[in-house]
């Protein structure tokens, strides 16, 4: 039975830029990408999408049984709970949450932090997140990575709304095991999240210069890239992360 799952959190209803997990990008919804990508990882064994159960998610479910992805619906609010109940169902030892945001995410990031996971014996670790540690990485290749244990423990003891809303705060902010997987260099002034109509429009760009069939382009050749064009990379300077409640 698959043991370590990736748990992709989507939905419809964004608030900034709604129906953004299946809007196009060079001819496959936003999501595929994401999907496509998070397969590459060799530490992953399964892949499932968490949705949430009100009726505007429809599409989204109709669409993933159109591709054969695995999927689980729960409550809109409480995704905490939704995680929970999608990682009972594929019995999940090791949860890697991933975000429906970021199509540009890193299947060798995604190993390399889940090795991190492993190797240092935390129960929790991301390479964004860390209240003691700066990130080094650019928004929208976050990982984390946490054992079924902690999310149970999250699920029956976490009392706050922002901690059900957003699965992971109980796991930083109360406990003591977690890690924060860093890069060697510091990347954190890029952004490749969509949150917004500017951002959906510069990741475009980016797949436009590279995807020809393959997800064969990472986030070095992405660095490199930009750092070769800076007036690409300027596009979406004023796009601003959406704050945790």
């Amino acid at each position: 039975m698959p043991k370590t799952i990736a748990i992709i959190q989507a939905r419809m209803g964004s608030t900034r830029l709604p129906g953004k997990i299946l809007m196009d990008i060079q001819g496959h919804p936003m999501l595929w990408h994401i999907i496509e990508r998070v397969k590459q990882a060799k530490l992953i064994d399964a892949i499932i999408v968490a949705t949430s159960d009100n009726k505007i998610d429809d599409p989204l479910e109709k669409y993933l049984e159109s591709i054969g992805v695995y999927f689980y619906r729960g409550s809109e609010d409480n995704v905490l709970e939704r995680f929970y109940e999608a990682s009972l169902l594929c019995g999940a030892e090791t949860i890697v949450r991933l975000t429906g945001d970021n199509c540009l995410i890193d299947p060798n990031i995604i190993d390399s932090t889940i090795l991190y996971f492993k190797d240092t014996k935390f129960r929790y670790v991301s390479n964004i997140k860390q209240p003691s540690a700066k990130c080094t990485f650019p928004v929208g290749v976050a990982c984390e990575v946490f054992t079924f244990e902690l999310l149970d423990e999250a699920y029956h003891k976490a009392k706050e709304s922002y901690e059900k809303e957003h699965v992971t705060p109980y796991m930083y902010y109360q406990q003591k095991s977690i890690g924060c997987y860093s890069n060697h260099i510091d990347l954190s002034n890029y952004r490749f999240t969509v949150d917004t109509l500017e951002d959906y429009e510069y990741i475009k760009v980016i797949y436009r210069y590279f995807f020809k069939g393959e997800h064969d382009f990472y986030l070095n050749d992405i660095i490199r890239f930009l750092k070769e064009h800076p007036e690409i990379a300027e596009l979406n300077t004023n796009a601003e992360q959406k704050k945790v409640k």
